[in-house]
Formats: C-alpha cells, structure tokens, sequence
C-alpha cells in the first residue's frame, strides 16, 4: 500500500470505486447467452423478470429461470482468481457470493422453480454448455 500525505491510501481508494460500482447485469454475457438462445432456437425466456434472486433469464411459462454466473464474483473453480491485496475481504465477498447463490437456488426450488446455472466461460463454447442446453431444451419442450 503507498502512503502518500493528503491522499487517501491505494486500498482506500480501490474500495470506495468497488463500492461505487453498482450491479445491474453483465450485459455482454446477457447478450451473448441471448445470441446463443437464438442459435438453439430456445425462446419463451423474458430478461429480467420479477423473481427472488434476480434471474438473468426465466421462462415464466415452464418455471424456469437461468442465471448467468460470473466467474470472479460467483467463484468459479477454474477461473477465480482472488485479488492480491486484502485477500481476507475478497474471500469473504466471494464466499458470500456463493451461499447467496445456494441460498437462492434452494428458495427458488422449493417455490417450484427449475434452475440452470451457466458459468460466464461457458458461453465462450465448451462441451459443458451444449450439455446444459440440450437440458434446457428439453425440459421446455415437455
């Protein structure tokens, strides 16, 4: 950390402008999932729709809903990579992060809801993401 008299400390700093940084959607993986929906030919899905969690994309009419996990904030297991500075609070953060995910998951469940989680490296093409879409073509295809 650089001390540097009358200004605020790097950390400092970097927290106040993290703070600042409201959440509303990462819009390229959203449009990026939704060219991909496309391609597969999946529609009946609205963005945005009035649930608990804040589901990127649900289809109402089946009681589906997709959430679009980034691999920093929701901790993915192959691409997370914590911060080298306050290395505490980043494990804290994204810890929380993923009990929050869970926490959902199992809420939205027990309502009645099927939830399919896409991990932000799968829309770049995997064999993990034509499995899961092949899931969620079918189950709305029922």
């Amino acid at each position: 950390m650089t001390i540097v008299p009358g200004k605020p400390a790097i950390d400092e700093t970097r927290s106040k402008v993290m703070a600042s940084v409201k959440s509303c959607g990462n819009k390229s993986t959203e449009l990026r999932f939704i060219s991909i929906l496309k391609v597969w030919s999946i529609n009946g899905w609205r963005r945005h729709y009035r649930l608990s969690g804040k589901p990127d994309f649900t289809f109402p009419k089946k009681r589906i809903v997709v959430f679009i996990d980034g691999c920093f904030w929701h901790g993915c297991p192959k691409h997370c990579r914590m911060p080298a500075s306050n290395v505490p609070y980043w494990e804290n953060k994204i810890k929380g992060n993923v009990r929050r995910d869970n926490r959902i998951r199992n809420a939205l469940k027990e309502k009645g809801w099927t939830v399919y989680r896409f991990w932000e490296h799968e829309l770049k093409g995997c064999a993990s993401l034509a499995r899961k879409l092949r899931c969620l073509k079918n189950s709305l295809c029922v």
